[in-house]
């Protein structure tokens, strides 16, 4: 029936709106750091079944296919594509990059979640006290928490691969050190809540965040004087884009086709 063919249409319609809106997202985000794109993920709904496979037929033979009519389509999840973006050199001495599958944590509101949150982003800044804090939304501090003294020699921050912070202090010769970055990984990092700003929170889904050592497991290494850029291709996501648009128009002209049998179904009583 094309009442059927409506409703199937009509699920195709806002599926694709909704993908639509996730590329857009993807599009706007191409020059945020450390940024990470969602794609949709579709899945067919429940079929009608008219004839099931290996029914006898008029003369008892076996059916080698049953007849099967769809009811449409729906969206099953967004997946996050946590490939790593290119790392960008800035040469400011508290960017600082993960080259692997890590995680920074920080810490935010306590009324969000458990008050802790997780960002690949590394554009951290010295709050007045000297404490590390990411350089986006209210300034939210590295844990576990770095504090940069104030005598400190001019551009002498150094972040090793290992995460070690140490500084040059006025009339030293020698560095001292001041504290640790540490990297966090998830054993399904897909699980992960999107909050915004660059930050993930940890759920049942994703599992406990899991300290790791860097340069072991696929944590990854810190690179200094260096920021992850958006893992976003342009022309792939307007590929996207228009492939689904193409398909927006294809729903389109069946919701328009089955308007048209209802019509002459509809018309069928003046004949």
């Amino acid at each position: 029936m094309a009442i059927t063919a409506l409703h199937s249409a009509a699920t195709g319609l806002k599926g694709l709106s909704t993908q639509i809106d996730v590329i857009a997202n993807n599009l706007a985000n191409a020059e945020t750091t450390a940024f990470k794109r969602s794609r949709v993920n579709f899945e067919d709904l429940l079929y009608v079944e008219k004839r099931a496979p290996g029914a006898l037929n008029r003369q008892g033979d076996v059916s080698p296919s049953g007849i099967y009519v769809g009811a449409g389509v729906t969206i099953s999840n967004t997946a996050l594509d946590l490939t790593q973006g290119p790392l960008e050199p800035t040469d400011r001495e508290l960017d600082v990059a993960i080259e692997g599958d890590g995680f920074f944590r920080v810490s935010i509101s306590d009324d969000v979640g458990d008050g802790t949150a997780y960002t690949r982003n590394g554009n951290f800044f010295r709050a007045a006290d000297g404490a590390l804090v990411l350089g986006v939304g209210d300034g939210y501090r590295l844990e576990p928490q770095v504090t940069v003294p104030d005598d400190i020699v001019p551009r002498s921050i150094n972040i090793s691969q290992d995460g070690e912070v140490s500084v040059l202090l006025s009339g030293e010769i020698t560095p001292t050190s001041i504290g640790q970055i540490e990297i966090f990984r998830f054993v399904n990092p897909q699980g992960l809540r999107l909050l915004g700003g660059s930050l993930f929170q940890e759920t049942e889904a994703s599992g406990s965040a899991i300290r790791t050592p860097p340069r072991e497991n696929g944590a990854g290494e810190l690179v200094q004087r260096h920021l992850e850029s958006s893992n976003v291709d342009p022309v792939k996501e307007l590929v996207t884009l228009i492939k689904t648009q193409r398909a927006f128009e294809l729903n389109s002209q069946s919701i328009q086709t089955a308007d048209q049998a209802l019509q002459t179904i509809g018309n069928l009583r003046r004949y």
